[in-house]
């Protein structure tokens, strides 16, 4: 006679679907929502389609809400609150910066999810998913997202300096902010892949082509074309693509970039010029299949970083603002 599943391990994994077990159990699952709310990822991929046909911001927007957030609290969409004191994670300095159609995009996706299944998902899990199907939809590679996340309950300014790399940061810098989140060199590299797409305004690259000499890493061409983009004393909203060959299309132009001297940040062209990491941009520059498999791994991982399960968070109705 076949052995028949205890019905405590039944009862286990029903739970673990719906999202009732407690913190010490539950886990992030891909089938999270199986039961609770089966169309969750279309329904978050829809919206996110629709947001990007407006414009193509939402995608580095989303993406970058995504890695700030996970980076500070944990991947628990405490950057999404809004503060009236101004004093939440997105009031930051170094969060202002974050584009406002990253947040529209996982306002509306939770709009429309909360349309289907209210009081289901968390806006930590629409975070996650959002920021996977901007990768898709730009032309990147596809990979499974784990949910199961809760909403974080602290969203502090004051929390967030020291959480995120530099744009003067070396190869060293970087590896240490990263393993502090048990994220290797290797996925730091192909995460850096996110600067396919997207921009930077002036101020963070400046001192590079303001020196005297220019910095000698930087392709002589490459250096006036930033120049020339921003000159001194010019208007402070200029924004540069970060792949000056292919912008809107998620890519492993980002990393041949960086073999001709094209890295906008000293962050991103010391992953070529330190001998440590070399070897890895040259193989992302030279097999894109590589470069997606490490970036679908590696966001997985990032995922994971400080979240909250169970009781230890809530489900917001409203992804800016705290259940009241």
């Amino acid at each position: 006679m076949a052995a028949r599943t205890p019905f405590a391990l039944v009862a286990f994994v029903t739970l673990v679907v719906m999202g009732l077990t407690s913190p010490a159990d539950a886990q992030l699952v891909e089938n999270f929502y199986a039961l609770s709310c089966p169309l969750v990822e279309p329904i978050v991929r829809q919206a996110v389609a629709i947001k990007l046909a407006q414009t193509f911001t939402t995608v580095p927007g989303t993406l970058r809400l995504f890695f700030h957030d996970c980076f500070v609290e944990g991947c628990d969409a405490s950057i999404m609150i809004a503060s009236p004191n101004g004093d939440a994670e997105k009031d930051s300095e170094t969060n202002l910066s974050l584009a406002g159609d990253g947040f529209d995009t996982v306002i509306k996706a939770k709009q429309a999810v909360e349309a289907v299944c209210p009081g289901i998902v968390s806006c930590a899990d629409v975070l996650a998913i959002a920021a996977r199907d901007v990768v898709t939809l730009s032309g990147g590679p596809s990979f499974n997202v784990e949910l199961g996340r809760r909403d974080g309950l602290i969203s502090k300014a004051a929390r967030v300096a020291g959480n995120l790399p530099e744009p003067t940061f070396k190869l060293g810098q970087l590896n240490a902010l990263f393993s502090r989140h048990n994220l290797t060199q290797l996925d730091m590299i192909a995460l850096s892949g996110a600067h396919t797409v997207g921009f930077s305004h002036c101020k963070p690259f400046s001192p590079r082509i303001r020196s005297s000499p220019i910095d000698p890493t930087l392709d002589r061409s490459y250096a006036q074309q930033l120049v020339a983009a921003c000159p001194e004393n010019g208007p402070a909203e200029v924004a540069v693509d970060m792949d000056p060959q292919t912008p809107r299309m998620f890519d492993n132009l980002y990393y041949q970039g960086l073999v001709q001297g094209k890295g906008m940040f000293t962050s991103d062209q010391d992953l070529f010029e330190d001998g440590d990491s070399k070897s890895t941009v040259v193989e992302f520059a030279n097999s894109v299949g590589e470069f997606y498999g490490a970036f679908g791994a590696a966001m997985r991982k990032l995922g994971r970083v400080g979240v909250k399960v169970g009781a230890e968070g809530e489900i917001r109705r409203d992804c800016a603002a705290f259940n009241g």
